[in-house]
């Protein structure tokens, strides 16, 4: 399996937010923990009788070895300091998701992702470990840093807003050999980010050998059709070296889940013919291209004391067919209407033409009445050249269509080995980048009146990371181990700029028409531009514990020097102790931090959203938070981020049982996120204008990056898992329980309102769980994996989710020496989200911020062909 080679690899930790069924976690964890650590001594206290007559293997035999949160010596996950969780990547792809970061969510209850979330949140899904922000998980490839991904989150995702985290969706499932997530606060160890955990994709070693593999899919509804192709071979470099080679490709269709909106119901019942149906489409988006090559590869060197090593990786996919909100022919402002649909906007060409808005063309007034325009008027306006609406381009209205392009590469090459006196080391360098070009169809420049272009390349974002490392280790006898190393990295983040039309005002700007591409404005020259900053590091660590891992103790510290911010220290203190035959406790007290990144610091931002309140679109923008406007509701300089993590756990081992207790506490001040939405007044537009924002003649509100608010993140995680020995061994059943929340323990009120709190509290489900069996029955192997999400809260509908149980079923057929089948279902039951109340309003039928996939019942097959060697 998973975490202990029996079953899936759920996971626990988890969504933020006080979710309904943990109304007082701290009430349920403090009455919950003693009985469960009672219950685990009594059971350590018991003989049952062990496999094969050995109760030491059998306890041990089906524990996966790990080498996350470590740098002296591999150890199974129930020896380990700190909860790890160790997922086969076998096990990975056994549900016919297409892509890493959907594969992990469904065995992972500890990490929540949205697959429907907006903007460029459809490029790059956010994820959240321990409920919270994606930028708040370390992701490790081999065990050296990741770079990030270049997309920043703007569209109020909950937790996310705001955040700049990992692309996970670039590694293909076919690669890995092994993933692991450290459950545990580990700055001290690796730095930056590392709050809620660490991730660490381990790839492929084999010299020889490999597989191909087939994969299709679709839902029940008949839609979002998706087919992978994938492959991976190992070839020998030189006397026991090796390039491991893996390549995937694959597309998916687009899903719709929707219904008619209100008021587009309203222009049909009127007569207009030409509004879509439905006006505004809501489901996951189409992927084109979705490409993703990777190397792994190693050679000794000389005499084989040390080695040459590294890995490589290229990965390229098309996202289009993200819709944002319609665009009503009567009603959107400054584009078909200037007086929220009482009459239409009517351009006059010839003032457009001379710059002096006198109504030189004598255009007019089309009055609006029970959803149809003033027919004669209306007419005129047509045939007049000097006249025009933009119901001359859309009649039914419009919903801009949203996607790109997002490359991802990466090379990391180093030298390690040993020296006479026994001390290893280890140099290595790496950059790495991540690019998600925009691109934005079915949309106008509306100060461009009739020649604006209807399709636009809004610009790019661009992360780019450099990094060297230096690690030495020595062991001093077999008890104390000892580690050092430092590190320099240098972080860079880019705003690709616009075309022109996507950002220029134009001549119908003065007119009351809106400029700048509708729904996603491009990157201006004043957005463009390229910010990095550079940090050193030295860090140091120690363990000591007898060879029998009876006990086991140890500390880091890590210094962190960086050039825009100054300077941070950070330490780390884990303790491991058997107390009984098979029952150990754990703990551990850290500090760390995340520092803002470089996008986060320098960004610009306008986006179309949905004001619940107003129950109209408005254009809201992320400032820098050093521009002078945002400096009037108190922006300033941003400084790092600073943690305090707490963890105790037990563990118990007996025979095939194998079972872990761990609570956990999070304290994180100085925390950055986005603050509220603040109103443009006429004369902070002036003054953003005259920073060069240009787009600020388009902007309601405005908001900006602060770190002004302190959360408290507590829960607790169970797993277990068996292999009962009256079944032979060929029976696995798995279990993963993660309970979080989060409490905001002080803001500035100034800068967050209440509901940007309830959303870090509320938008993740406070509680999930995994519970799986797997049985072996001569060539056939039967996987089911009931998952369950507790209730969350959507920001947009305004509304508080129930939960949901979702089963999974899968078959697989051992049909030669070579060849695998496999058939499955995800959601077999085809479980029914819960519905919004409200679906008329925008069109959405489900939450488009669920945990889990609402589309659903989903089948696939698979076919695998093993390689020979």
């Amino acid at each position: 399996m998973g975490r202990w080679g029996l079953g899936p690899h759920p996971e626990r930790s988890e969504g933020l937010g006080g979710a309904r069924g943990v109304s007082d976690f701290v009430t349920s964890t403090n009455a919950l923990a003693p009985a469960v650590l009672a219950a685990l001594t009594l059971l350590a206290g018991q003989t049952a009788p062990a496999a094969n007559g050995d109760p030491a293997s059998a306890a041990r035999i089906y524990e996966e070895v790990v080498v996350t949160g470590t740098r002296t010596r591999e150890r199974s996950t129930a020896e380990s300091m700190s909860p790890i969780d160790a997922i086969a990547g076998a096990q990975v792809a056994e549900q016919g998701e297409t892509n890493l970061d959907m594969l992990l969510r469904n065995v992972v209850p500890s990490l929540n992702i949205s697959s429907t979330t907006g903007d460029a949140a459809v490029i790059v899904h956010p994820t959240n470990l321990r409920g919270l922000a994606p930028d708040h998980t370390l992701v490790l490839v081999n065990g050296r840093r990741r770079h990030r991904g270049s997309v920043i989150y703007w569209s109020r995702i909950g937790v996310s807003h705001g955040a700049q985290g990992p692309d996970l969706s670039a590694i293909p499932a076919i690669a890995l050999r092994q993933v692991e997530v450290l459950r545990d606060g580990a700055s001290a160890q690796y730095g930056s980010d590392a709050i809620a955990g660490v991730m660490n994709f381990l790839l492929k070693e084999d010299r020889s050998g490999g597989s191909l593999q087939v994969r299709a899919g679709g839902y029940g509804q008949g839609d979002g059709e998706s087919q992978t192709v994938a492959g991976n071979i190992g070839l020998p470099w030189g006397e026991g070296g090796f390039v491991n080679l893996s390549v995937e490709y694959g597309k998916a269709k687009a899903t719709n889940r929707n219904i008619q909106r209100a008021d587009a119901q309203l222009l049909v019942t009127a007569g207009n013919t030409h509004v879509a149906n439905p006006a505004q489409r809501w489901g996951r988006p189409k992927l084109d291209d979705d490409l993703k090559l990777w190397a792994n590869f190693r050679r000794p060197i000389g005499s084989g004391q040390s080695e040459f090593y590294g890995h490589a990786n290229y990965a390229g996919r098309d996202v289009g067919n993200r819709g944002f909100f319609f665009r009503n022919p009567n009603t959107r402002d400054a584009v078909f209407s200037g007086d929220g649909g009482a009459s239409l906007l009517i351009g006059d060409a010839l003032d457009a033409t001379d710059g002096v808005v006198d109504g030189s063309g004598n255009c007019p007034v089309v009055t609006v009445t029970n959803g149809l325009p003033e027919q004669t008027a209306l007419a005129r306006v047509l045939a007049d050249p000097n006249c025009f609406n933009f119901q001359e381009m859309f009649p039914g209205g419009f919903q801009p269509l949203f996607g790109g392009t997002r490359v991802d590469t990466g090379l990391l090459a180093g030298l390690r080995g040993q020296t006479a006196a026994g001390t290893a080391w280890d140099l290595s360098v790496s950059v790495g980048s991540n690019e998600a070009d925009f691109i934005l169809v079915d949309s106008v420049n509306a100060s461009l009146g009739p020649a604006t272009p209807t399709e636009f390349d809004p610009g790019l974002y661009l992360q780019r990371e450099m990094s060297a490392n230096l690690d030495l280790a020595r062991s001093i006898g077999e008890r104390l181990h000892l580690a050092g190393g430092l590190e320099w990295r240098d972080e860079s983040f880019e705003i690709g700029l616009g075309e022109p039309d996507s950002w220029r005002i134009g001549p119908y700007a003065a007119q009351g028409f809106s400029s700048g591409s509708n729904g996603f404005p491009g990157f201006s020259p004043i957005a463009a531009g390229e910010w990095s900053r550079a940090n050193a590091a030295a860090y140091g660590e120690v363990e000591y514990g007898p060879g029998d891992h009876s006990f086991t103790f140890g500390g880091a510290l890590r210094l962190e020097r960086y050039d825009d911010f100054g300077t941070t220290w950070n330490g780390k203190l884990a303790g491991r102790r058997e107390v009984a035959a098979g029952l150990a406790v754990r703990g551990s007290v850290s500090t760390g931090f995340r520092a803002p990144t470089p996008g986060q610091q320098n960004a610009f931002n306008v986006s179309t959203q949905w004001d619940p309140n107003l129950l109209e679109l408005v254009n809201n923008g992320t400032i820098p938070s050093t521009s002078r406007v945002a400096a009037l509701r108190g922006g300033e300089a941003l400084d790092a981020e600073k943690s305090r993590n707490l963890a105790a756990g037990v563990v118990l081992e007996r025979d095939s049982l194998l079972i872990a207790v761990d609570i956990f506490r999070i304290d994180l001040k100085d925390r950055l996120g986005v603050t509220g939405l603040f109103a443009l007044a006429p004369d902070e537009v002036d003054a953003l204008l005259a920073e060069g924002i240009t787009s600020a003649a388009n902007l309601a509100n405005f908001r900006f990056f602060a770190n002004d608010f302190e959360t408290r993140t507590q829960g607790m995680d169970v797993v277990a898992s068996w292999r009962p020995p009256a079944w032979g061994g060929r029976t696995s059943v798995d279990l993963a329980l993660n309970l979080t929340r989060t409490k905001v323990m002080d803001y500035n009120p100034a800068t967050l309102d209440a509901r940007r709190i309830r959303e870090l509290r509320d938008a993740l489900p406070g509680r999930r769980w995994n519970a799986s069996v797997r049985h072996e029955m001569g060539r056939m192997r039967f996987l089911a994996r009931l998952r369950y999400f507790d209730g969350w809260w959507d920001p947009r509908d305004d509304w508080a989710y129930g939960n949901a149980h979702l089963l999974d079923l899968e078959a697989i057929l051992q049909a030669s020496a070579r060849i695998r089948l496999a058939l499955g279902v995800r959601n077999a039951l085809d479980t029914e989200a819960d519905r919004n109340p409200n679906p008329r309003r925008i069109g959405n039928l489900y939450s488009t911020r669920a945990p889990f996939d609402v589309n659903g019942r989903f089948l696939y097959a698979r076919m695998e062909y093993r390689l020979g060697g």
